[in-house]
């Protein structure tokens, strides 16, 4: 297929959009759109790239020069102490989650209970059932609010944005201590409302928060400086604490250290080294210790710092419940993109599930006549009694991450109408199921002994559940999806289990269908995110037990496998919905015929190494070409160098002119410093007043600009442009001819355009979307 690579301006390019867009219905009161189109073959242009390469300019080069053995190694000591304190303070958010959690959830039960207990003989089943939803709503309008109108980048589980950060995206607002805020809070009402949801996504998107924040030293959002960690004040160093943030967040979730520094590498990083490695890996193991260590002190109980021991093997699962999960959701964010646009409406779907998760899981237990009698084994669990008397009945729960055990004596409500009343000695399997946060109902399905559960409890839980979190994710909430695909997998994984032991009932042949809830758990998780290595790591982690490592690998490839067959993975799908340039690990594979020339963009606005100041300042000011990076030549239009948008807005901050120069009237001489004190917010062009005498001045780029940027040749093929772009985490690749003039630029968007799909190599349109 032939591609005739079109550069147009901002203004003419959105004018050629109108063919692809109808103008939007509009509302005749308030004039807002009521449908906001939205076109997959499109690449927004609101995302910029992070600087990753390193500028090997004078400044650098001096700066360098004058550090000594000593200095270097108090680097390397810092960003030790660092990764201890990324570990320390994603440990003690963890932990503030699960505490607060239980605390609301508890309250919740208890207020239930109280009404129950109320209007049960009079017949009040109704308004228990109006309690139940409206509680949710209350959590659920609390937590919707803070992201719909404060916060929208904290909705959702946040992995996909901190997978486009490490990929080399700059998204908007990701890493903000608001952003932080938002979703711990947010993440809190979710799960105590009884959405569909998990806190563990979360949890790795406030690790990557953390670790975003504590490497700078400071909070530019409270304005306040702490004159530490200045030499990491840039975005390659910035990339890699970030890594060990979110690997603090996986291990921190599930108490798997080596599953977080494994996650960081399959799932988001396109860079390592050994060294990364280890400090990622010590990060990990600090948030797992300060989580169970203050959990431990929280409960009043030594706390138990080896693994709990979920139970292994099981069955071989496709992903095909993976595939069909990620379609639905596909077609849903689809309709939300279109349809629910505005804060208020985003907020009253959140409502909407509440209210309707409330009502299913009330129906479910209502009718269900699941009776199983209360062993010793299940002393530990959250188990749902009925007394016929008192309806109460005292119970041990089970809270916190994976990796930690404590019970609490709480008092819990079971049933809610006479028909469901089990005799003493008896808990209801749905109530069990339903009437309780997901971590609790995963360790259910995977502890109880056969026999716990009958199908019919099993099979209608997991056709309602699944549709439940399919709904709830990607609601304008902070959730994540990780414990509900666990739960989704357990309850069919046990249902395999109970169905492959009935055919030969006199044989006891099959394994426990707690393995087989196991395993059900991993396959669907892994075919929604298609996780493989980490995930394996993770689950073995959790168990504490290797033996079954090979049996869950086999089964997280075949999920992969099956579901990438059908539909990408979840995150993957939500990251194209946005149109993020995501450069995945290699170009596509028919594109070896497209060059440089060809993808480039081209022409390229380059500045002379000694340039009127005037001409920078016009230059940065047109908002119809906003580019980031310049080449900087020498006559005739060779390359000697790339100076970014950046330093030059802290070049015309501190008016480092030739002419102030000369007549010394510079204060002092510009120093690396400078431009990390102004990193990440560097002020924008219209903030800085120049002068109209200033205008006339020169301004030498030769100190501060990269003096060896990389350069590809013309004639270099799409898939070495790409390999060289990513690995190195490039934001500009100058293309240069025979004698080294610049004849055009390569950035991520061009290279995030060209893209396998259904006819064959097709090319994204850009849009300023």
């Amino acid at each position: 297929r032939f591609f005739r690579h079109v550069h147009m301006k901002t203004k003419a390019l959105g004018d050629a959009l109108m063919l692809f867009f109808p103008r939007p219905l509009q509302d005749p009161i308030r004039g807002r759109p009521k449908e906001i189109p939205h076109n997959e073959k499109l690449l927004s242009l609101k995302y910029e790239s992070l600087d990753y390469d390193n500028i090997e300019n004078q400044l650098f080069l001096e700066e360098e020069r004058r550090m000594s053995p000593m200095g270097f190694r108090c680097l390397e000591i810092s960003r030790w102490v660092i990764c201890g304190l990324i570990g320390i303070l994603t440990g003690l958010i963890a932990c503030f989650i699960d505490i607060m959690v239980e605390k609301l959830a508890g309250y919740k039960y208890q207020v239930i209970k109280e009404n129950i207990e109320k209007f049960t003989e009079v017949g009040g089943l109704s308004i228990s059932l109006i309690l139940w939803a409206v509680l949710n709503c209350a959590f659920v309008l609390v937590g919707g609010i803070m992201v719909a109108f404060f916060e929208p980048i904290a909705a959702g589980s946040g992995i996909p944005q901190i997978k486009c950060y490490l990929n080399g995206v700059k998204i908007p607002r990701v890493v903000r201590l608001k952003t932080l805020v938002v979703k711990v809070i947010g993440v809190i009402c979710s799960v105590a409302g009884g959405l569909a949801v998990g806190k563990e996504g979360p949890m790795i998107h406030s690790g990557g928060v953390v670790a975003a924040g504590v490497s700078q030293g400071r909070s530019t959002s409270l304005k306040r400086d702490f004159k530490m960690f200045e030499y990491f004040r840039r975005d390659t160093e910035k990339r890699d604490f970030v890594s060990a943030g979110a690997a603090a967040g996986v291990s921190a979730a599930f108490g798997a250290p080596v599953g977080g520094v494994l996650f960081s590498l399959e799932e988001g990083a396109s860079f390592w080294n050994q060294m990364l490695t280890w400090r990622i890996f010590f990060a990990s193991m600090i948030s797992t210790f300060t989580l169970n260590f203050f959990l431990s002190i929280y409960h009043g109980k030594p706390g138990d710092l080896s693994n709990p021991g979920l139970i292994n093997f099981g069955r071989f699962e496709s992903g095909l419940l993976g595939a069909l999960f990620n379609s639905l959701n596909y077609w849903l964010t689809i309709f939300r993109i279109r349809y629910v646009h505005r804060p208020c409406l985003q907020v009253m779907e959140a409502l909407l599930v509440a209210a309707v998760t409330a009502a299913v899981s009330f129906t479910m237990i209502y009718f269900s006549n699941d009776c199983q009698p209360l062993g010793p084994e299940r002393n530990e669990e959250y188990s749902l009694q009925v007394h016929p008397h008192s309806k109460i009945v005292t119970s041990c729960l089970y809270l916190g991450t994976v990796g930690i055990r404590f019970l609490i004596k709480s008092d819990v409500i079971s049933s809610f109408s006479v028909s469901l009343f089990c005799a003493d000695g008896e808990y209801n399997s749905m109530a069990t199921a339903f009437f309780n946060t997901p971590e609790r109902s995963v360790r259910s399905l995977f502890h109880y002994q056969p026999g716990s559960y009958n199908p019919m409890t099993l099979g209608l839980f997991t056709l309602t559940y699944f549709f439940l979190a399919c709904w709830t994710y990607g609601l304008a909430v902070s959730a994540g999806v990780f414990i509900p695909s666990l739960l989704i997998g357990a309850a069919w994984g046990r249902l395999c289990g109970i169905l492959l032991a009935s055919f030969t009932p006199t044989s006891p042949i099959w394994a426990d269908p707690g393995k087989y809830a196991l395993i059900g758990a991993a396959a669907q998780l892994g075919g929604i995110v298609r996780m493989t290595l980490s995930l394996t790591v993770i689950m073995v982690e959790a168990t504490g037990n290797v033996t079954y490592g090979l049996p869950i690998m086999l089964v997280l490839m075949i999920a992969k496998i099956v579901g990438d067959y059908f539909q990408e993975g979840l995150y993957d799908i939500h990251i194209k919905l946005q149109s993020v340039p995501f450069l995945h690990w290699e170009a596509p594979a028919t594109s070896h015929w497209l060059t440089a020339r060809e993808v480039m963009s081209s022409p390229v606005t380059c500045f002379n190494r000694i340039e009127k100041v005037g001409t920078i300042v016009d230059v940065l000011s047109n908002t119809s070409t906003n580019h980031n990076g310049f080449p900087v030549v020498v006559q005739p239009a060779k390359l000697c160098g790339l100076i970014l948008r950046s330093q030059l807005i802290v070049l015309l901050k501190h008016k480092v002119f030739v002419e102030l120069a000369r007549s010394r009237l510079s204060q002092r001489k510009l120093q690396l410093k400078d431009f990390r004190d102004a990193y990440p917010r560097f002020p924008p062009i219209q903030s800085i007043h120049v002068s109209q005498d200033e205008r006339e001045c020169m301004m030498d780029l030769t100190e501060f600009m990269n003096p060896t940027p990389y350069t590809v040749p013309q004639d270099t093929s799409l898939p070495r442009v790409f390999k060289l772009f990513r690995a190195l985490g490039l934001r500009h690749l100058v293309v240069a001819d025979d004698v080294n003039r610049v004849i055009g630029l390569v950035t991520r968007k061009d290279l995030a355009r060209y893209h396998l799909g259904k006819h064959g190599l097709e090319e994204l349109q850009l849009a300023q979307t």
